[in-house]
C-alpha cells in the first residue's frame, strides 16, 4: 500500500492550525496569515481538479467498451 492512501493522522498541521490561539497575533501577522491560507486553498483545489482528471481519464481508459464483450 502507498503511504498517500492511507488516512492521514488526526493530528496533522491543518487540524493544529484550528485550534491555535490567535491572541498574540498582529492585525500585520492574521492579514498575512489570511493570505497564506487563501493561497494553501487555491493550490490544494488546483491539485484535488487534477487528481479528478487524472482518475476520469484512467476510469475511461478501463472502462469496458458499449457492446464489446469483456475479456
Amino acid at each position: 500500500m502507498d503511504d498517500d492512501d492511507r488516512p492521514r493522522p488526526r493530528g496533522d498541521n491543518a487540524s493544529r492550525l484550528t485550534s491555535e490561539s490567535l491572541d498574540s497575533y498582529s492585525q500585520d501577522e492574521l492579514e498575512y496569515r489570511i493570505s497564506l491560507l487563501e493561497a494553501e486553498i487555491v493550490r490544494t483545489r488546483t491539485h484535488m481538479e487534477k487528481a479528478a482528471a487524472h482518475r476520469k481519464a484512467a476510469d475511461a481508459l478501463f472502462a469496458a467498451k458499449p457492446g464489446g464483450a469483456t475479456p
